[in-house]
């Protein structure tokens, strides 16, 4: 499995998390956003045009590496 096939999964626990998804390439720019309320969930991968994703709110983030909670 390559690190494109890697999904992580988003799920909010407030309304209104923002989901915000980052190209790559030399100049690093806002792609695509998403607002979760509280209880929903976003499942996404890394792409070849996104290579971060920033999370603002309180979420829970789990990937295949671990599982971490935003601070408030």
């Amino acid at each position: 499995m390559s690190d494109k096939d890697d999904f992580f999964v988003i799920k909010a626990e407030e309304d209104g998390v923002n989901v915000i998804g980052l190209t790559r390439g030399t100049d690093t720019r806002f792609h695509h956003s998403e607002k979760l309320d509280t209880g929903e969930v976003m499942i996404a991968q890394f792409t070849e045009h996104t290579s971060a994703v920033k999370v603002r709110g309180k979420a829970l983030i789990q990937t295949s590496h671990g599982e971490v909670k935003t601070e408030e």
